[in-house]
């Protein structure tokens, strides 16, 4: 019997279940179908799946990240209707929350130990469970986004897992560092008292 891998791991929702339903229409002898996924609500997903098609299956934890589903099909599907559950995906990690910043430094009192705190801030953003939407940057936070900035690392990295980062063009001019901008857009007024004004909530150190 065929074995058809299929790979999901690191595909968001409903990536993992549209894979697998083609895999599905294009085996064309009887075999297994074994999708490997990065979460338990693919699982799930791909167990109604399975379910709903009349497949048996089972999954299985094969590691802290890794998960295989496995479904045996008796007869190729070909062109008859897969049944495509009702999808569960996860939430938007990154949530309804905003992050401003107006200094580079945190708190008042010494300025070195300010900018060690912010530092510190800004690393633990990025441990949080649940990710800032958006990151806004002005005034004296306008030089926490340019090359240079002890932070970009991590700003770089909130922004690959998808939080919008953007730095007031009004500073970055003023400050002379609108060519120097590492990481992020560049954005307005109007556009900051939007953002803020539809978070859900905001977070100003």
């Amino acid at each position: 019997m065929k074995t058809v891998i299929v790979d999901a791991v690191g595909d968001q929702c409903p990536i993992p279940v549209v894979k697998a339903t083609r895999a599905l229409r294009e085996l064309t002898e009887p075999g297994t179908l074994e999708v490997r996924v990065d979460n338990e609500i693919a699982v799930q997903n791909l167990t109604r799946m399975a379910a709903g098609n009349r497949l048996p299956v089972k999954s299985e934890k094969k590691g802290e990240r890794l998960f295989v589903v496995t479904m045996e099909v008796a007869a190729p599907v070909g062109d008859a209707p897969v049944e495509e559950p009702a999808l569960v995906c996860a939430p938007d990690q990154r949530g309804d929350l905003v992050v401003a910043v107006d200094a580079e430094t945190m708190g008042r009192g010494s300025d070195e130990l300010g900018k060690l705190l912010m530092k510190s801030f800004l690393f633990a953003v990025t441990q949080l469970p649940q990710l800032p939407k958006t990151m806004l940057f002005y005034n004296g936070g306008a030089r926490l986004t340019v090359e240079g900035s002890e932070s970009l690392e991590d700003l770089k990295g909130l922004e690959a897992q998808g939080v919008e980062i953007l730095t007031c063009g009004t500073c970055l001019n003023f400050y002379g560092l609108a060519d120097q901008l590492a990481v992020g857009g560049v954005t307005n007024m109007y556009s900051i008292v939007e953002t803020l004004a539809n978070a859900g909530k905001v977070i100003k150190p």
